[in-house]
């Protein structure tokens, strides 16, 4: 088994604009597993707010590349337990786990959704990110499109916003990015229009002493972001979120996140699979989730210019599976 990567850099359509600040770019790390002739893709990106740098992760491979040669196929599940014990960041952790996914998959020829017998016959459609700007040009761009389900970056909150959004019909959503002030918060948490909108993301900075003001109960249907980073999680954030974002990259992989998601789903959770800005390769692994989800969020790859590979997608919001195994990735 050989273990290979490649720095790439995807060319966003426009400006990226959210609370962090502007992007025309992003750096991702695309791994790849060799066995027998077949590879599997994953892939981990650079976010500089997260203090997330692809130099520490290349040094984290170089560690771990020869130890990759003397490791034999196993089930994925056996393979994670290997591959924890190597301490990397969830990121890289998760593009690593992904990888092999799909090279197993690819070896057993099934797909994702076949090896963890998945039911796959309908999925939520997908929100396209409407990123930060001036109000009329988000209005704007929100009914001139084709998709129906938008996440609409904001950093601060009027009624008058949320009537303009509300007034367009379409699905709406929202995302601060934890820019909201508690003050706020109790503002939207208490207005009855709030249950019109589908969600609102990560509404404060990541931390209990912020989350612990949010009400489940509330007209909001509040959504955990940076609040989930693992398992252990849940418990706090029940009697505050109703809904929770799964992140493959996040969450270190499709491994931990099958048993968040099982946990959560037993704790009455709804369930978001999310992406970061990613190219098919990682919208592949987030998509093979997608019969899990209430909502989806994996129009990463829709910002893309440059995006290179094939594999499963979403067109106008709807999921498009590939009918390839592994998780259906090919260059």
């Amino acid at each position: 088994m050989h273990l290979n990567w490649k720095i790439v850099q995807h060319q966003l359509k426009e400006p990226f604009k959210i609370a962090y600040g502007v992007y025309n770019f992003r750096k991702a790390l695309i791994v790849s597993i060799d066995f027998d002739e077949k590879t599997g893709f994953g892939e981990c990106t650079e976010i500089d707010y997260y203090h997330i740098h692809l130099d520490d992760f290349v040094n984290d491979l170089q560690r771990v590349q020869s130890i990759f040669t003397t490791f034999s196929i196993e089930h994925p599940v056996d393979f994670f337990k290997k591959l924890t014990t190597f301490s990397l960041h969830p990121f890289l952790q998760s593009a690593i786990d992904c990888a092999f996914w799909d090279l197993y998959g690819k070896l057993e020829n099934k797909t994702f959704s076949e090896l963890n017998q998945l039911k796959s016959t309908h999925f939520p459609q997908s929100s396209i990110t409407i990123s930060m700007d001036e109000e009329d040009i988000q209005l704007k761009k929100i009914i001139e499109s084709d998709w129906e389900y938008f996440k609409v970056k904001v950093n601060s909150w009027s009624t008058s916003l949320r009537d303009k959004l509300l007034a367009t019909g379409k699905n709406i959503s929202i995302d601060s990015n934890g820019s909201f002030t508690l003050k706020t918060c109790e503002i939207i948490q208490n207005d009855s229009l709030s249950a019109e909108f589908l969600y609102f993301e990560q509404p404060m900075p990541k931390g209990a002493e912020n989350y612990q003001n949010l009400s489940q109960n509330s007209y909001a249907n509040w959504m955990a972001d940076e609040d989930l980073q693992s398992i252990d999680d849940l418990e706090f954030l029940q009697n505050h979120y109703k809904t929770i974002n799964i992140k493959v990259m996040k969450c270190g992989g499709l491994t931990p996140s099958l048993s968040i998601i099982q946990k959560a789903k037993a704790m009455n959770f709804q369930i978001m699979i999310g992406c970061m800005t990613e190219s098919t390769v990682g919208i592949s692994a987030g998509i093979a989730l997608a019969s899990f989800a209430d909502y989806l969020d994996l129009d990463g790859a829709n910002l893309i210019e440059n995006d290179n590979f094939n594999g499963s997608k979403i067109v106008n919001g709807e999921v498009v599976s590939s009918e390839h195994s592994g998780l259906g990735i090919q260059i």
